[in-house]
């Protein structure tokens, strides 16, 4: 009975503390650093007691047949917890929390290990019937190393916070956090963000030819082209279908050749290049103002590459290669707007185990040197929003791949980009946002190159969750969905039946592509000149019209996050 008291005590003081602080803001920052000593615990600590170890051990114990001790540096004191004599990835520490039913939960820690190589380390969440990763970090030998993830609590219910790694040296853990959000919380820091990173509060003065305020005059605001660059991926049947034309034309503004510009599509025999088919698309593109992401240069994945590529030996496989990246790179080159260079090369490595480990930095550098312009250099990659559990693939193993390849040619560190797929079953929100929060430490443009959610019932929802919490994030400058239209089906997700009527799924880009365009504003200036408006970052026509002007002046405006507010109209 004692203990069953102690535990509802622990219980009310958990959900007291997380009302008590759902008024707190999101707090975005991250490390991709491995520092001397770990940051403080967000929020707190959150709902996880003793945080930061400077209580000892209260609140934790070991998880599995482990043992659970403290430590402490040598230099400042700082404390922390050790999870040593493990045998087992799961021997850990761990902390007993109550999950609030259907709630985000946003989750910190610092990890590091005792000795030997880097590890894989994870954070994981036991409930009554399940083991759910909820994000990973690569562990370190001699500093610390943030882990940011995430987790949606389904329902209420006790749960275990421990971590885990893939080697069984100590691991040692500091500063964790734990901090539940309700979802209209989550999503009232997703508008404000929103608010802030791709839209503008713009001051529009008329004057006369003299440079006089025009006070009393008609001002409209229409929206030509709106900055952020949404598209879906095109195919083939775009060339000799109207109607797949018209619709795709009159929405997008990017796009990705689903297969036509792979290898295998355009060389399928050795030597027999053809470029009939994504020339023709690209002029199509070009027809409409649409952009092209070049799509791919090479693909790590080994069942991916055209068949006679496969068994060459190495002489002819070097030959091939570097027939295959002057001849498409050249020809595209100041065409396209992007680059993916080496395709999913943190799970994947055919070109490294024929040529050596740095055979990707080599491509590309080649491909920067053979495209100048500037189109972006993407690593091009999936799980790293997805799936918390991808080792391969998590922010910590994308970041260490990135600086590789920066780091032997520096030059390729101008026009790289993080490129994130966003294949998707069920999104795990938080984490996609706490993974964003990591990738964007390193100061690079990210795009999410091939978003698709798995089909079901709730598939047009959650594509909506994805492409909002992407569009609200600062570090994302792009999305393309991938759902190319082909009559026998897309490859996960279809916008259109083949009438190219909505399903569900389009429906949802229809009404947020209405939503993040501005609708026409009109308006009259006041005793200074001056019209102000709210509006997305994009492209502007303002018309001044006024009794003292013989006819309306139009001109171009141009808004976005590094511009000024304060717009001059000279009619």
């Amino acid at each position: 009975m004692r203990k069953q008291l102690v535990f509802f005590f622990l219980w009310a003081a958990a959900l007291m503390e997380g009302s008590m602080v759902m008024s707190l803001p999101y707090d975005s920052s991250a490390s991709v650093e491995c520092l001397v000593e770990p940051m403080e615990p967000h929020y707190g600590g959150g709902v996880i007691v003793n945080p930061d170890f400077n209580a000892g051990l209260r609140g934790w114990s070991a998880f599995g047949y482990g043992s659970v001790a403290e430590g402490a540096s040598v230099a400042t004191g700082n404390r922390y917890a050790v999870a040593g004599n493990r045998t087992r990835p799961y021997h850990s520490v761990s902390q007993k929390v109550y999950l609030q039913n259907d709630t985000h939960y946003t989750l910190s820690a610092w990890l590091q290990v005792s000795h030997g190589v880097a590890t894989d380390a994870w954070a994981v969440v036991k409930t009554a019937d399940d083991f759910v990763h909820v994000g990973g970090a690569v562990a370190k030998a001699g500093c610390w190393s943030m882990l940011k993830g995430g987790f949606t609590a389904a329902n209420a219910g006790r749960a275990e916070i421990y971590f885990e790694s893939n080697a069984t040296v100590d691991i040692w853990v500091d500063s964790v956090s734990l901090k539940p959000f309700s979802k209209e919380e989550w999503a009232a820091h997703r508008s404000e963000s929103t608010r802030a990173v791709r839209r503008k509060m713009v001051r529009l003065q008329a004057k006369d030819s003299g440079g006089n305020p025009l006070q009393g005059a008609e001002v409209s605001v229409e929206s030509v082209r709106t900055s952020f660059p949404l598209g879906a991926a095109m195919s083939r049947e775009i060339l000799t279908n109207p109607g797949y034309q018209q619709w795709f034309t009159s929405r997008f503004t990017v796009t990705t050749f689903e297969n036509e510009m792979k290898w295998y599509s355009t060389e399928p025999a050795p030597g027999r290049e053809d470029y009939t088919v994504p020339d023709a698309m690209l002029a199509l593109a070009k027809q409409h103002g649409i952009g092209v992401r070049g799509h791919n240069v090479f693909w790590d994945d080994p069942k991916q590459q055209p068949r006679w590529v496969q068994s060459l030996p190495y002489p002819d496989l070097l030959a091939a290669a570097s027939r295959r990246i002057r001849s498409f790179v050249s020809r595209y080159a100041g065409q396209v707007i992007a680059w993916d260079v080496v395709n999913e090369n943190l799970h994947y490595s055919f070109f490294e185990r024929q040529f050596g480990w740095d055979a990707s930095t080599a491509f590309y550098a080649a491909a920067r040197l053979l495209d100048a312009g500037s189109a972006l250099m993407f690593m091009n990659e999936y799980n790293t929003l997805e799936q918390p559990g991808d080792a391969a693939a998590a922010p910590g193993r994308y970041v260490d791949r990135l600086r590789q390849i920066i780091a032997s040619y520096p030059e390729n560190g101008a026009g790289m980009a993080i490129g994130l797929e966003g294949h998707f079953t069920t999104p795990n929100i938080p984490y996609m946002r706490a993974a964003l929060d990591s990738l964007s430490q390193i100061g690079l443009p990210v795009w999410l190159t091939e978003v698709d959610v798995a089909g079901g019932p709730m598939q047009a929802q959650h594509l909506e969750e994805v492409l909002r919490e992407a569009y609200a994030h600062p570090a994302v400058q792009g999305v393309i969905l991938w759902s190319a239209w082909r009559p026998q089906g897309c490859y996960v997700m279809c916008l259109t039946d083949n009438n190219f009527k909505n399903l569900p799924q389009g429906d949802v880009v229809d009404r947020l592509l209405a939503e993040w365009r501005t609708a026409a504003q009109t308006g009259t200036t006041d005793e200074q000149g001056y019209f102000q408006a709210e509006v997305a970052h994009g492209d502007y026509k303002v018309t001044v019209s006024h009794p003292s002007l013989n006819t309306s002046v139009s001109q171009s405006v141009t808004v976005d996050l590094g511009s000024g507010n304060h717009f001059f109209i000279q009619a």
